[in-house]
Formats: C-alpha cells, structure tokens, sequence
C-alpha cells in the first residue's frame, strides 16, 4: 500500500466472513472504513478490531435503490471520499435448478448482481463527481467461471459479476476507475464450517481442487488489498482466481 496519503473504503457484507476479513485487512493497511450490512449493529465487533481506523457502521439493503444510494452518500460524508468500494455482500442458493422459484431467483440475482451494480454505478458517480478517481473489487467465485451442479443461479450472479467488471472497467478507464475481481473457490468461512465438518463433504471438495486446500479468508483479503493497492495501479478488468488450480483442470 502506499502510505503517503490516507485512503478509504466501502465494503459490503463486513460483519462476518471474507467482508470482515477484508475490512480488517484494508484497515491494517491504513484505510479508514465505512463497513455495510443489512443491520449496522452486526459491525460492532469490526470497528472494536479495526487497528484505530475510523470506522462507519451503516446498514445497507442491496435490493434498495435507496439504501444504497443514502449508503454512498453516507460513507463519502462520513469519510470525505470513497477510494475503493468492495462489493462483497451476497447471498448462496444451493438447489437443483428445476426446483429454483421465481423469488429465489429474483432474490439471489437483485442481492449478488444488481445490487452490486447499481451500488458500483453510485460510487463512480460520486468519483466523477468529486474529479478523482477510484477502484471497485467485487467477489466473483470459481461457480462464475465453471459449471457445478445445484448452484445454478447462484453460479449465474457470479459469472454476471465477472462480466460486469470487464464491462465497467473498459467504460470507466476514462475516469480512472479500476475494476477488478476476486473468484475464490469454497473458502473457509464460518459459514462452511459445518458443511466442512463432513468428512465425505469435505472429500469430495477438495479432490475437485489440485493443490487439495481450500483458500483462506485471509487470502482472499490479500488478493482484495492487493487489487486496491498502487502496486495494481496498471490492473483493470481482470479476475484474480484463488483457486488451487480447479479452473485450470
């Protein structure tokens, strides 16, 4: 990172898991943080962790125009600026695809994808209008990028957020706005663990991934920091797969 001038972040989904791992992350490189979840009061145990960082807790509903615009409005008073914006917030649908309903689609498809959308479209045109520019990551995954059986909608929102950030990057080069994404195999979240727990489960996972590990939260976060770092200053449009080769098999 460099440090030679404070930065700042939104990011998405930050009470728990990959969000508040990357939260942390960002913060131990020096950015102040607005952290975003459908209740501001999930995000107490973030700021508590945050290194002395300035964190803003604000509550945030993806399905919202809305929200999502008073959640802009908020981080960038709040914070003076937003310099990068991660769109981590969505939400899983395992279920075979001829048993999908239509408000499941709708739910995961307005979650993952258009929220993560229009809440990119707010953040550039807050750095538009402020003449500087910034950088959008959002989580994309290895079900975006192959195909999986009973995660097909889920797999849709991901592969829509893969393109999405090739799209967004080509347009807003112009503003200097970078657009990248992470695509993570099954990461070790809280969340998984149960389903981890199973040794069969487990098994069958990781003999789909060549290095026979599951990426970290940690790692994912890495990649996140890296992304929004100077280092990356040349990166656009592009997915950074954390995956143990599984896509390369």
């Amino acid at each position: 990172m460099n440090d030679a001038k404070p930065r700042t972040a939104l990011v998405t989904g930050a009470s728990t898991g990959i969000g508040r791992a990357t939260a942390l992350a960002l913060a131990r490189a020096g950015f102040d943080l607005a952290v975003a979840d459908l209740d501001a009061s999930w995000l107490a145990d973030v700021a508590k962790d945050a290194q002395g960082r300035k964190v803003v807790p604000i509550a945030l509903e993806l399905r919202s125009e809305n929200s999502i615009a008073q959640a802009v409005t908020q981080a960038a008073d709040a914070l003076g600026a937003i310099d990068l914006l991660v769109n981590n917030a969505g939400r899983p649908l395992q279920k075979p695809a001829t048993d999908v309903t239509w408000v499941e689609w709708d739910d995961v498809i307005d979650i993952n994808l258009k929220g993560s959308f229009f809440l990119s479209t707010a953040f550039a045109r807050e750095c538009r209008n402020r003449g500087r520019g910034g950088a959008v990551v959002s989580l994309a995954s290895t079900h975006g990028l192959t195909g999986i059986a009973g995660r097909s909608v889920y797999g849709i929102s991901k592969g829509g957020i893969v393109q999405m950030t090739r799209m967004l990057a080509i347009e807003w080069a112009p503003l200097g706005i970078r657009v990248n994404a992470v695509a993570p195999a099954t990461v070790l979240t809280p969340s998984r663990e149960k389903l981890l727990n199973d040794p069969e489960a487990r098994a069958r996972m990781l003999a789909r991934i060549p290095l026979g590990r599951f990426p970290t939260m940690d790692e994912v976060a890495a990649a996140v920091c890296y992304l929004a770092s100077d280092a990356a200053a040349s990166v656009t449009g592009q997915i950074l797969v954390l995956d143990g080769g599984l896509t390369a098999a």
